[in-house]
């Protein structure tokens, strides 16, 4: 009878992978920088909310810089609940994808290398879109779909705070 009704309970696949500090602290060979802070403008809410197809739930987003690159600890809906992902851009390209806390019953797999690394020297185009195609894993298209969102948010914030340190 335990069987059974162990058999018809969803498992939980998800947890936390990577604690956000360690990963910014591994990104930054245990020396990260103090972090900035980006006050997204109407014209940059505006693009955020076309890739994420919502409005951003935060008045401000935290990252981390050092020179050329930028590590940034983000947020979006998988079907129901946020993933948490932490995002590298060195010289406007993707240099690391990684899922740290994953809070659904499905679709964890986007937290396996082999999803991963696709985005690895991803550029945004002038759409707004990635440089490439990232394949769809069965049974987790809208972490998939989550995920490379926060792909295009990241690398769009990264030209934000480049943009705005050149212009000081």
């Amino acid at each position: 009878m335990l069987l059974l009704a162990l058999l018809g309970t969803p498992v939980f696949a998800g947890g936390v992978y990577q604690e956000p500090d360690v990963f910014i602290a591994e990104v930054f060979d245990n020396d990260p920088p103090k972090a900035g802070v980006i006050w997204p403008d109407k014209q940059l809410k505006a693009q955020i909310k076309e890739i994420l197809g919502h409005d951003y739930r935060g008045l401000r987003i935290r990252y981390w810089k050092h020179e050329d690159r930028s590590a940034w600890i983000l947020d979006e809906i998988g079907k129901d609940k946020p993933i948490t992902t932490g995002l590298v851009v060195h010289k406007g390209r993707i240099e690391r994808v990684r899922v740290l806390v994953f809070r659904e019953s499905r679709g964890w797999e986007v937290r396996h290398a082999f999803f991963t690394d696709q985005f690895n020297q991803a550029t945004l185009n002038t759409d707004m879109e990635l440089d490439r195609t990232i394949d769809n894993i069965s049974g987790a298209t809208l972490s998939v779909r989550a995920v490379t969102r926060l792909a295009r948010v990241a690398l769009l914030l990264d030209q934000e705070v480049n943009a705005q340190a050149e212009s000081r």
